[in-house]
């Protein structure tokens, strides 16, 4: 019973935190970067000479938050995460790039879930990186191709989502040995 209750409380934290990873998302991409471009996006280094919107770096987050939403709350808590993190997103983005958003969100967290599910049980780390790895393509070619008509950001978008996927793994991987100490199975 109360590592049922450790879990949920867990899951609940890992879910707060990925519903405001969207706000941040938004807010860095129009405020906070090393340089901001005219009626453009606000811009940060990420691999020397390659820049990219703010906001990748919450994106990044936000694809290995919703993995252990579905971890600890299950397979319909990580489906409900999604659809309530495309409305939130739809609802902040700005009106010109709603649609990019939306649609970006949808794709690239659908496309995490279909890759974590069938490997997270046996393989947690390289569920982890796998689905954040294509959840970060595909929002960043699907975002940057109907937001602006072109992938010029696109290097930049894949490589400041991989940094966080990339520093996320090894508290996976200690949450996941904490996991087995404690006995808490994924939901």
């Amino acid at each position: 019973m109360i590592r049922d209750h450790q879990r949920r409380l867990e899951g609940i934290v890992a879910l707060v935190l990925f519903g405001l990873t969207i706000p941040a998302a938004n807010w860095l991409i129009g405020n906070a970067g090393t340089v901001c471009v005219p009626n453009g996006p606000c811009l940060v280094p990420v691999w020397p000479g390659i820049m990219a919107p703010s906001g990748v770096l919450m994106v990044g987050l936000a694809l290995v938050l919703r993995d252990l939403v579905q971890r600890r709350l299950g397979t319909l808590a990580g489906l409900g995460a999604i659809a309530v993190g495309a409305l939130i997103s739809a609802l902040l983005a700005p009106a010109a790039i709603v649609i990019a958003s939306v649609s970006a969100f949808l794709l690239s967290e659908l496309a995490d879930f279909a890759i974590y599910t069938p490997l997270q049980r046996r393989r947690f780390l390289t569920a982890v990186f796998a689905s954040g790895m294509v959840g970060l393509v595909v929002d960043s070619i699907v975002f940057l191709h109907l937001a602006f008509g072109s992938l010029d950001f696109l290097a930049g978008q894949v490589i400041g989502k991989a940094w966080m996927v990339l520093f996320a793994l090894p508290l996976m991987h200690l949450l996941r040995r904490r996991d087995e100490r404690l006995g808490l199975a994924a939901a």
